[in-house]
């Protein structure tokens, strides 16, 4: 999930109601993602090591979630080649899910880390792999974000008509969003820089 929704779901207070002693491993996970993507690092990794411990054995938690939490720690700390090194374990499952965390959701991180690298190809691939597997995304905002995320790397290479029609997909799908949510905001103004 982007930043608003999971910031709106887990914030400060949201990720403390998630992160209870008799809490499941899908609250932990969502709540390690909402605070490694707002750049809770030292809680994020707690939780990372707690999960582990845990369940060392399965396959998806380790190959697919752990990773992503883990990569969103590393774009925080500024190391997105880090994030995309980590991911590579998650690469297998891309196309799996496990609801109710959302589908498709280790390749928008992928994508994001490449965008923090500036590499727009890359990331326009990543992007891409959700939108053309859509069907999948089950009603998360991913796909929407992948919009977004399709138009930003679109606009980093220079493909300004290219940019303006993903952005205009991504506010076509959020049309009903809050306008002081600050990632429409900031998409509001990526965009106005196209025109």
């Amino acid at each position: 999930m982007g930043s608003a929704v999971w910031k709106r779901r887990t914030g400060p207070k949201g990720s403390a109601a998630l992160l209870t002693k008799e809490a499941g491993e899908i609250a932990k996970i969502m709540a390690a993602l909402a605070l490694g993507e707002v750049k809770n690092v030292q809680r994020a990794e707690a939780i990372v090591r707690e999960l582990n411990l845990r369940a060392p054995n399965d396959t998806i938690l380790n190959s697919v979630w752990l990773p992503s939490i883990r990569a969103h720690v590393e774009i925080s700390r500024g190391n997105p080649a880090g994030a995309v090194t980590l991911l590579q374990a998650a690469l297998p499952y891309d196309l799996g899910g496990k609801p109710p965390l959302p589908f498709l959701y280790p390749v928008y991180v992928r994508g994001q880390a490449y965008l923090e690298s500036h590499q727009a190809g890359a990331a326009a691939g990543e992007f891409q792999k959700i939108l053309d597997h859509r069907g999948q995304t089950g009603g998360s905002p991913v796909e929407a974000l992948a919009h977004l995320g399709l138009g930003r790397a679109r606009a980093m290479a220079g493909d300004a008509s290219a940019a303006r029609t993903a952005y205009q997909d991504f506010f076509a799908m959020w049309k009903d969003a809050d306008p002081d949510i600050p990632i429409w905001k900031q998409a509001k103004a990526e965009y106005a820089k196209l025109q």
